[in-house]
């Protein structure tokens, strides 16, 4: 199964909220981080802080940063919450036209593995996914310290 883009960047702005407790974060510094553009974190943004996972602090010395504890944000919850749709296969939809359905034990299958799935998620929260933080606190700020400092990968020698 393939997250959609939507639940990938919401995953990656909560962990990178989470990874810094201590200040408010901007959209900005997010996309700068995970060389994301701006606008697709905006309404990523929005949905988590309509929905609690963020708080939103407007203004010129606003930012974000989460609505509430990591240990509380549960990770199979966020990608229900962010997926539009686990039908799999055809047989899952309301318009079906799948000429085997009554027969087939497919449906079944796959309805099983997304509870399994699914079982597994919920057994993880934001906490359990940033338990090294100062790791990921550093890796989220290299891309910055190379953009500030004109380096990286395939530019030129000074």
């Amino acid at each position: 199964m393939k997250l959609t883009d939507y639940t990938d960047y919401s995953l990656r702005v909560l962990i990178y909220v989470a990874v810094h407790p201590d200040e408010l974060v901007t959209i900005q510094h997010i996309a700068d981080a995970f060389d994301i553009p701006k606008n697709h974190l905006v309404k990523v943004v929005q949905h988590l802080g309509q929905v609690g996972y963020l708080q939103t602090i407007r203004g010129r010395s606003g930012g974000i940063r989460l609505g509430r504890p990591a240990a509380d944000i549960n990770i199979g919850e966020v990608i229900r919450g962010t997926e539009p749709d686990f039908g799999m296969v055809e047989c899952f939809q309301a318009d079906n036209r799948c000429v085997i359905t009554r027969a087939c034990g497919l449906k079944g299958v796959l309805h099983e593995a997304l509870q399994a799935y699914f079982a597994v998620l919920d057994g993880y929260t934001l906490a359990d996914i940033v338990q090294k933080p100062a790791s990921l606190h550093r890796m989220l700020e290299q891309p910055m310290r190379i953009a500030k400092s004109g380096g990286g990968p395939g530019a030129p020698a000074r």
